[in-house]
């Protein structure tokens, strides 16, 4: 590819890249579009052809491909082209296309000024809220692409969606590792969700498995950080809880870190 840059006359690969992408998404898009229905919806019309799935599925790599070769600052530019493109992805029915968008998603907020997202905010925000209830396999990408939109109410959906499923380890396993930065962002305005926060907290902190309580132990560390948890009516539940796992520790292999953990959270309530 460098061989082609030089004799097309560009500096690089990127350049290259950058003059070819305004040809090459859009047939990409296209091809995303056109299977965007679910060849098992009841809602497609008798006798219509079963969409290829495997046409929208090397389409989305190919433009995550040709995405992840453009960074900061000449994809800014390229906004206008590639973000309708990655919000098709995102509305697709497969699984598999789906992630390849919230990969190039999170390309692209690593790489373009939040100024040159701002026209596409609500847009990207609708995506994150519609896809938080997606497959299992897809929740560690949902939870990983929507720490970066609009905080409020993408936590709020998520908590609603983890009520109802809240025996799920993989989901709560996967939000709880990377939900530290909107409890970061947020601070204060957690007080606003502590209803159905700390009814999970409370829930999980008695998990079978280990890596769930060390979790839910360092949120709620964040949490009392962040917010006057000592004034509230979950202080004297949280104190119960946190003493019963105290004891419940004993049989769990790490016993050891749980308990400083606790021992953090009760000292840090007294302050």
């Amino acid at each position: 590819m460098e061989e082609m840059a030089a004799m097309g006359g560009w500096a690089g690969i990127g350049e290259m890249l950058v003059a070819m992408m305004p040809e090459a998404v859009p047939p990409l898009k296209a091809v995303l579009k056109d299977t965007g229905v679910d060849a098992n919806d009841d809602m497609m019309m008798i006798g219509a052809v079963k969409p290829p799935k495997e046409h929208a599925f090397v389409a989305a790599h190919q433009f995550r491909w040709l995405l992840s070769q453009v960074n900061y600052p000449k994809l800014g530019d390229l906004c206008w082209l590639v973000i309708p493109c990655a919000l098709t992805a995102l509305d697709h029915w497969s699984p598999d296309v789906k992630e390849q968008g919230m990969i190039s998603f999170m390309h692209i907020a690593k790489n373009v000024k939040a100024t040159e997202l701002s026209l596409y905010e609500d847009a990207i925000l609708d995506a994150c809220c519609h896809n938080i209830p997606a497959d299992d396999e897809l929740w560690y990408r949902v939870v990983e692409f929507s720490i970066g939109s609009r905080y409020d109410r993408v936590l709020s959906e998520m908590l609603g969606h983890l009520e109802r499923q809240p025996l799920n380890k993989e989901r709560r396993v996967a939000w709880l590792t990377l939900i530290g930065p909107v409890f970061d962002s947020m601070g204060l305005f957690l007080l606003a969700h502590f209803r159905l926060l700390f009814s999970l907290f409370f829930q999980w902190i008695h998990a079978d498995d280990d890596r769930t309580v060390l979790l839910v132990l360092e949120r709620v560390h964040t949490v009392i950080k962040l917010t006057w948890i000592r004034k509230s009516p979950y202080t004297s539940r949280l104190v119960d809880e946190l003493v019963l796992l105290y004891k419940e520790s004993a049989t769990r292999k790490s016993r050891e870190m749980m308990r400083n953990h606790i021992m953090e959270i009760l000292m840090l309530l007294q302050k």
